[in-house]
């Protein structure tokens, strides 16, 4: 009798095994003129928490333990009369996803477009298109704690595995700037091809990809010696850009094309798939072969397949559009 209902209980916990639902990676998408943020399962595309109350938001990241979302924000108040460029104007909202608001707003200079936050989760870079370069809040002090000039209308900032080094993408000063993140300084200048957005390292970290929008390509950037190694033409306005699962294959939007385009980086054969209206921003999914687009002009992220660029489901907004989407595991 003992070994029947041994086995009897093997076979129960197997079939719940069988039948459990394991959630996959969360993505956390602000919603911008919808003045929230949102929490995706990647398993299933459905939406599964909001967050109010995040103003205006465009840029996030994550800390690396998924345990806070950082937000930045397009509005800001104007710089009174005699006002320092780096006067505080803007605010960066602090989320705890687990208690399901946002926790404290931290002071930054003007409004920013995108955030980077260091692998450790202790820093949270911002750039400010209309003041010239980064802010640096300290994710630990919840506060800001340097600024740093960079060029003309800084767009986009990438961070090595290491911790130490940003590049940050100069819209209008057609170029890449190199930061020493342990002295918190410029170190050099790269090329970018011409005003340089949204930009993704190769898997190595040797090249960094880059779009440039008005000249509608993806610049290829040597890491190494910051010459242009190459350019990519995709579309007019492009936008969204990462690279994905196989570590070779990046995905553009093309805004005013209407399309999503993959590119072997190592072939450089093309791949195309409409989608309507006004392609935006875009993250791949890691681990699950998928692609999330947002539109610009519709309240929508499609999920596209890497493997076969089909469309394969959409996700409604409640509100607002997609932006930069943060990513937990």
């Amino acid at each position: 009798m003992r070994s029947k209902i041994f086995y009897l209980n093997v076979a129960v916990l197997l079939l719940a095994a069988s039948n459990t639902v394991y959630a996959g990676p969360t993505v956390y998408i602000p919603l911008g003129s919808g003045n929230q943020v949102i929490a995706v399962d990647a398993a299933t595309d459905k939406i599964i928490a909001s967050y109010p109350d995040v103003i205006n938001a465009h840029g996030l990241v994550a800390t690396p333990d998924g345990e806070y979302l950082i937000a930045g924000s397009l509005s800001e108040r104007p710089l009174e009369p005699g006002q320092p460029k780096d006067t505080p104007t803007s605010q960066l909202f602090l989320i705890h996803p687990d208690h399901g608001h946002v926790m404290s707003t931290i002071p930054v200079t003007g409004w920013s477009h995108h955030q980077a936050i260091t692998p450790d989760g202790r820093y949270v870079l911002s750039t400010h298109g209309a003041r010239g370069g980064i802010s640096v809040v300290d994710v630990a002090e919840n506060k800001l704690i340097r600024t740093i000039d960079t060029g003309p209308a800084p767009n986009f900032t990438l961070i090595t595995n290491d911790g130490k080094t940003a590049y940050v993408s100069n819209s209008g000063g057609n170029s890449i700037s190199e930061v020493d993140l342990i002295n918190w300084k410029v170190k050099r200048s790269l090329e970018s091809g011409p005003a340089p957005e949204h930009m993704v390292f190769s898997r190595d970290e040797q090249t960094i990809y880059v779009t440039n929008p008005r000249k509608g390509e993806v610049s290829a950037i040597s890491v190494k010696s910051g010459k242009l190694l190459r350019s990519y033409s995709i579309g007019k306005a492009v936008h969204g850009l990462d690279i994905g699962d196989d570590g070779k294959t990046i995905f553009i939007s093309s805004k005013q094309d209407n399309k999503l385009v993959a590119v072997d980086t190592e072939t450089g054969k093309k791949r195309e798939l409409t989608l309507s209206p006004s392609p935006y921003h875009l993250n791949t999914i890691p681990g699950t072969g998928k692609v999330y687009v947002s539109s610009r002009n519709k309240p929508i992220i499609w999920v596209v397949s890497q493997k076969t660029l089909e469309n394969i489901g959409e996700i409604a907004l409640p509100a607002g559009e997609g932006h930069q989407m943060a990513i937990v595991n």
